[in-house]
């Protein structure tokens, strides 16, 4: 059987990888220590040069609808790990038949739940990662994808402004519909709540989460939050024909949550005195885009809102408010961000990406101020900072991996 091989971006050294090896007998020559989550089947993390792969072994009609659903979601610009090929006709030395595999590029800084608190996370970060799950579901479900198997495990988190944001690694269950019925989203919001109540059952059975949390509240929690979210970027709103200033409100609670409407169905009543309004396309997305426009950085949306903060602080204490914004954020960008980003060390640029140390280092410079009682520079906070927190934090991009469950 010809080994047959499927790329959206073809890479020759695809063909010197050992496919006639199944994938758990792949050697370091190949395998790095990256984390990856719980699977139902055998993946590995692969670096190719300078590119990283997270490779799963599977059936080929699975792995190929997998690769172009996960190639959908890609070009609506939603939040899940880019897929990079197919690798079918696998045989081993002896002529027997191998699966199939699907490959991934390994999402830079994410970690898998299990990793997340295997490096610290306590009880008190439960809330956090449960509304990066709920928002990723919602912006799923809000392009009419139903997921089929949410859960923890299926999603890989990244570090943003002391919260996180979740991508979807796991698409095997998934489907795009023409519409998501309301009974669909249900569904997929009962099966999140059975799985993140056994994965959190799961951690306190391995002592990786304290037992005083409760699991019911967390998943009471989640589908509090997730009705919430979904009211508030979806439901209709109606008021008095005086009352306008509520349309310029709607979208200002959206675009706080980070959410920019792309859409706004307004209708008035026969005779004009009541307004209607529904929100009919939003995306997150909404201070990331406004960072990238003033600055080129393009980071998540939780860490964009926060250096925003700190621009508008920038601008207001040098006096610049009257000045071009372009101009501001770019004097903001040489002569702060990025000298500060320039004082991590080479050893230290493996913990986190730049717009979570620049992040951090505004939380420790309110910790040293309040303790000194006046305002520290931000570069001494960020002397004190690499020193004393960021040389003590491990590796994120590079980690040891939480052995697997041999029952998952």
């Amino acid at each position: 059987m010809a080994l047959h091989i499927v790329a959206n971006r073809p890479d020759p050294a695809l063909l010197g990888l050992p496919w006639s090896t199944p994938l758990e007998e792949w050697t370091d020559d190949y395998v790095v220590p990256l984390p990856r989550g719980l699977s139902r089947h055998v993946v590995r993390i692969i670096r190719l040069g300078e590119r990283t792969y997270a490779v799963k072994e599977t059936v080929d009609a699975i792995a190929f609808r997998e690769y172009r659903l996960l190639r959908d979601l890609q070009r609506m610009g939603l939040p899940a790990v880019v897929p990079q090929g197919v690798v079918t006709g696998r045989v081993d030395a002896g002529g027997e038949e191998l699966p199939a595999a699907l490959m991934t590029e390994h999402l830079r800084f994410s970690l898998p739940y299990r990793n997340l608190f295997a490096h610290g996370l306590s009880a008190d970060n439960v809330p956090s990662l449960v509304d990066a799950l709920v928002v990723l579901l919602v912006r799923l479900h809000l392009a009419d994808f139903f997921w089929g198997d949410v859960s923890l495990s299926n999603v890989l988190f990244r570090r943003s402004a002391g919260g996180f944001a979740a991508y979807l690694v796991d698409a095997e269950t998934g489907e795009l519909k023409p519409t998501l019925s309301a009974s669909m989203r249900d569904y997929d919001l009962t099966i999140a709540t059975e799985n993140v109540f056994a994965e959190l059952l799961d951690l306190q059975a391995s002592n990786s989460l304290t037992h005083e949390l409760e699991a019911h509240d967390i998943i009471t929690l989640l589908a509090d939050r997730y009705h919430v979210l979904w009211d508030e970027l979806t439901a209709e709103e109606e008021f008095g024909a005086g009352e306008l200033w509520r349309i310029e409100q709607r979208v200002e609670r959206l675009n706080d949550l980070g959410f920019d409407v792309d859409e706004l169905d307004i209708v008035t009543d026969f005779d004009g005195d009541r307004v209607r309004i529904q929100p009919k396309a939003v995306e997150l997305g909404h201070h990331q885009r406004e960072l990238q426009a003033l600055t080129g950085l393009h980071v998540e949306d939780a860490q964009a809102r926060r250096l925003l903060n700190d621009l508008a602080s920038f601008t207001a204490h040098s006096d610049l408010g009257r000045e071009d914004r372009t101009l501001v954020a770019n004097t903001w960008l040489t002569q702060i961000y990025e000298p500060i980003i320039a004082m991590v060390p080479a050893e230290g640029r493996g913990k986190l990406e730049p717009a979570e140390i620049f992040h951090e280092i505004l939380v420790h410079r309110w910790y040293l101020s309040e303790r000194a009682g006046r305002e520290i520079s931000i570069f001494d906070t960020a002397a004190d900072y690499l020193e004393t927190v960021l040389a003590h934090r491990p590796d994120e991009a590079v980690a040891v991996t939480v052995p697997e469950d041999p029952e998952g």
